[in-house]
């Protein structure tokens, strides 16, 4: 049984691929560094961890708008393709019986305008405070990603003129959705240009887009062996992603925890020394440490010397 089998169970519908998101796996990884973190660290650490929940609940608006559709159609979630030394993070890849749809979720804060370069401006409002500033284009940035996923579907081209009609249709089968779903968000883009325009929506507008996208190109109805195979191959080609973004904040809470010490906790050295204990997890020394936070502060436990990649800890 193929991996499309086992997760579609064979019937035409919505699907995702991930059980948990890239986001989801980042927040875990932050929650934890942030329960041993401390001073300017500590809130830094809480401030990414809200900016990823806040993208998290803007792909879970999309997850349900597209799973309330009512239209048959097949949803990859986080794609990671590399292709010549570029990569493309590909938030969801929506394929219907005329279109593959290339979305990037954007949560952003504040309200969103869109000049007449195509130029994206934030507007934010703090009390009696306003800020006004530029922002990198998520229709740029999208277009990077189907450039990606361009150079990677044309390896299954295996002939030249397969080539050729994948290189002649791409841009009308191939379409740039950019989703703000931060609900709280207006979207001015009275002077964008059309091109701009056409392709950044709210989450409430995704399935009325898909639907007179799909209205326009009646004359393309791939049939679901095409489709099937167009997802399985995109799902081959998927790769972990190789990011990790709470590395930095390890690092720096790493640095923390060890100038902590030098400050009044005993040396690791004496202390593995003296116990001759070792991880069970990891098989480093076990480091004697001070609880200086929570319910144990001012109690000793024992801790694996490779924190904060090993988190074993014994009381």
């Amino acid at each position: 049984m193929s991996i499309l089998d086992s997760i579609f169970n064979k019937h035409f519908g919505p699907v995702f691929l991930k059980e948990k998101s890239n986001a989801e796996e980042f927040i875990e990884k932050m929650k934890a560094l942030s329960a041993n973190a401390s001073g300017d660290l500590k809130n830094d650490i809480e401030e990414q961890i809200a900016a990823a929940e806040a993208g998290l609940y803007g792909e879970r608006q999309i997850v349900f708008e597209l799973k309330n559709s009512g239209l048959d159609m097949y949803v990859l979630h986080d794609i990671y393709l590399e292709k010549n030394g570029l990569s493309a993070q590909i938030d969801f890849l929506v394929m219907t019986r005329q279109h593959i749809f290339v979305i990037e979720c954007k949560n952003l804060y504040g309200d969103i305008e869109i000049d007449e370069k195509g130029n994206f401006i934030r507007h934010m409002s703090f009390g009696k405070r306003y800020k006004k500033e530029g922002i990198y284009s998520p229709v740029t940035q999208n277009e990077r990603h189907l450039n990606v996923l361009k150079e990677v579907r044309f390896e299954a081209k295996t002939n030249i003129l397969t080539q050729k009609i994948f290189e002649s249709t791409f841009s009308q089968n191939y379409l740039s959705m950019v989703v703000l779903a931060n609900p709280k968000t207006v979207l001015n883009d009275k002077n964008a240009p059309a091109d701009v325009k056409s392709k950044v929506m709210r989450a409430d507008q995704i399935v009325a887009y898909i639907k007179a996208a799909d209205a326009k190109n009646e004359d393309a109805n791939w049939t679901e062996s095409d489709i099937r195979e167009t997802v399985q191959y995109f799902l081959d080609k998927s790769l972990p992603n190789k990011s990790d973004y709470a590395k930095k904040y390890e690092e720096l809470l790493a640095a923390q925890c060890a100038q902590e010490s030098k400050k009044g906790e005993a040396p690791a050295s004496a202390s593995t020394e003296e116990s001759g204990k070792i991880c069970p997890k990891c098989g480093k020394p076990m480091v004697l440490r001070t609880a200086k936070k929570g319910e144990n502060v001012g109690q000793q436990f024992w801790g694996c010397s490779g924190f904060p990649k090993c988190w074993y800890r014994e009381t």
